[in-house]
C-alpha cells in the first residue's frame, strides 16, 4: 500500500511557490527607475504589469485543464521554467519596450498563470475538512511575495541597475517554483482525512454533485462569481500597480519609504487571503464579499485626503486586506457551488476575471493620473464602483440543484 504523503508538507511547498510568483506585485518599485532610464511613460511601464496579469488569467485556465491530464507536478515545473525565463529575459529589454512586454508580460505571465492554479487546485482536494482555510493558505504566499521582493529589488536596483536585477530575480524565481513543484501531487481517489466526517453545515454549503466545466458554465452563478472576483480585483490591483508613486505624490514620502509601503501592503494582501477565507468557513462566502465591498467604498473615498504617510498606509492596508480576501475566498466559493473534482478548470477559467481586472484597473488609474495630474478622480470612481458592487453577493445564491439545501442557511453558501 502506497503511503499517503504529509498534506501539510504539500501545503508548505505550495506557499513557497506562491511567494515567488507573488513577487509580480512588487512591480511598482521598477516604475520610476524604468521611466527615468529609458524615458518611457507611466502608462507604458505599467502596461508590462497589466499584460502579465491579463495573460495570467488565461494561462491559469489552461493550467487547470492541463492538470486534469498530466497532474499538478508537470504543470508546476513548466510554470517555474516559463516564469523564471520570462523575468530573466526582461534583463535584455534595455531600450526596447516591445521586449519588456513580450518577456515579462507574455512569457512571465504564462508562467504565473500555470503556477498559480496548481496549489489552489491541489490543496482543495487534500483539505476537504478545511476548504476555506486551505484555499486562503494556498494563495497567502502570492499576496506576501512583494514583502520579500520589494526591498530586495529596490536595493539591487540601486546597486546593479534595473535590468541586472531582473536577471538575478529570474534565476531565484525558477529555483523557488521548480523546487516547490517537486512536492505537488493529487491525493488518492476518494481521499478523506482520517476521522473526518462532514458536518451538517458543510454538507448544506456544498454542492451535492461535482460539476463539469461545461455544466458550471451553464449556470448563471458561475458568471456571478466571476463578476465578484473581477470587481474586487479591479479595485485592489489599481492600488498595487501605483502604490509606490501614489504614496510619494500624495504624502511626499521618500522613494525608500514608498518601497516600504509596497512591502507593508503585501502583508495585507497575504493576511487578507488567509483571514477572510478562514472567516468564510464560519460566516459563509457571500457574507465575506458583502462586508468587503462597503469597506472598500469608504476607504477609497478617504484615500485622496490621506496626506500623512501613516494614514495612507492604514487605508492602503485595508484595501489590500479585501483584495487578498477575494482571492482567498473565491476558490472555496467555487468548490462549494461546483464541487472540488474539477475546480482546477472551473476556477481556472474564473481567473480570467483577474486578467481583465489587471487590464482595467492599472490602465484606468494610470490614464486618469496622466490626464488630470492627480489620483483623486480615479480613486473616487473606484469608491463608487465598490458601493454598487455590494449588491451582487446578496443575489448570487447556490445553483438550482443545490438551492433547497442552501435555503436552509440564508447567505451561508
Amino acid at each position: 500500500m502506497t503511503a499517503v504523503p504529509n498534506r501539510w508538507l504539500i501545503a508548505a511547498a505550495g506557499v513557497v511557490m506562491q511567494i515567488a510568483l507573488g513577487a509580480v506585485y512588487a512591480w511598482s518599485v521598477f516604475r520610476i527607475p524604468l521611466t527615468q532610464a529609458y524615458g518611457w511613460t507611466i502608462s507604458e511601464v505599467t502596461f508590462a504589469f497589466t499584460i502579465a496579469i491579463f495573460v495570467l488569467g488565461f494561462a491559469a485556465f489552461a493550467g487547470g485543464q492541463w492538470i486534469r491530464r498530466a497532474g499538478p507536478r508537470r504543470v508546476a515545473l513548466a510554470a517555474g521554467v516559463l516564469y523564471g525565463l520570462g523575468v530573466f529575459l526582461t534583463s535584455f529589454a534595455s531600450n526596447r519596450l516591445w521586449w519588456l512586454y513580450g518577456s515579462y508580460g507574455v512569457i512571465g505571465g504564462i508562467g504565473l498563470g500555470l503556477g498559480y492554479i496548481v496549489p489552489v487546485a491541489t490543496l482543495v482536494k487534500w483539505f476537504p475538512d478545511r476548504r476555506g482555510m486551505i484555499t486562503g493558505v494556498a494563495v497567502t504566499g502570492f499576496g506576501a511575495g512583494a514583502l520579500l521582493t520589494a526591498p530586495i529589488a529596490t536595493r539591487l536596483i540601486a546597486q546593479v541597475g534595473a535590468m541586472e536585477t531582473f536577471a538575478i530575480l529570474g534565476v531565484v524565481y525558477f529555483i523557488a517554483v521548480a523546487g516547490g513543484a517537486c512536492f505537488m501531487q493529487n491525493p488518492p481517489d476518494g481521499y478523506r482525512p482520517p476521522g473526518w466526517v462532514p458536518t451538517a453545515v458543510q454538507q448544506k454549503q456544498r454542492s451535492a454533485k461535482p460539476y463539469s466545466l461545461q455544466e458550471a458554465l451553464g449556470t448563471w452563478q458561475w458568471y456571478g462569481l466571476w463578476t465578484l472576483l473581477f470587481l474586487n480585483t479591479t479595485a485592489g490591483i489599481a492600488i498595487i500597480s501605483q502604490a509606490a508613486p501614489m504614496a510619494q505624490e500624495i504624502t511626499r514620502v521618500s522613494a525608500a519609504g514608498a518601497a516600504g509601503l509596497v512591502g507593508i501592503i503585501s502583508i495585507a494582501n497575504g493576511v487578507g487571503r488567509f483571514l477572510w477565507a478562514w472567516l468564510s468557513d464560519f460566516v459563509g462566502r457571500r457574507w465575506v464579499f458583502l462586508m468587503m465591498f462597503p469597506i472598500q467604498a469608504v476607504v477609497f473615498g478617504l484615500l485622496p485626503r490621506a496626506q500623512s504617510f501613516p494614514a495612507f498606509t492604514v487605508l492602503a492596508f485595508l484595501i489590500l486586506l479585501c483584495y487578498g480576501g477575494g482571492f482567498g475566498t473565491m476558490p472555496a466559493f467555487a468548490a462549494d457551488y461546483f464541487g472540488a473534482e474539477n475546480v482546477g478548470s472551473i476556477y481556472g477559467l474564473m481567473l480570467t476575471a483577474w486578467g481583465f481586472a489587471g487590464l482595467l484597473g492599472p490602465t484606468l488609474i494610470a490614464a486618469l493620473r496622466q490626464r488630470t495630474g492627480r489620483y483623486d478622480e480615479a480613486l473616487y470612481l473606484i469608491a463608487g464602483l465598490m458601493l454598487i458592487s455590494a449588491i451582487i453577493p446578496m443575489i448570487v445564491g447556490a445553483p438550482a440543484s443545490d438551492r433547497a439545501r442552501s435555503q436552509e442557511i440564508p447567505l451561508k453558501a
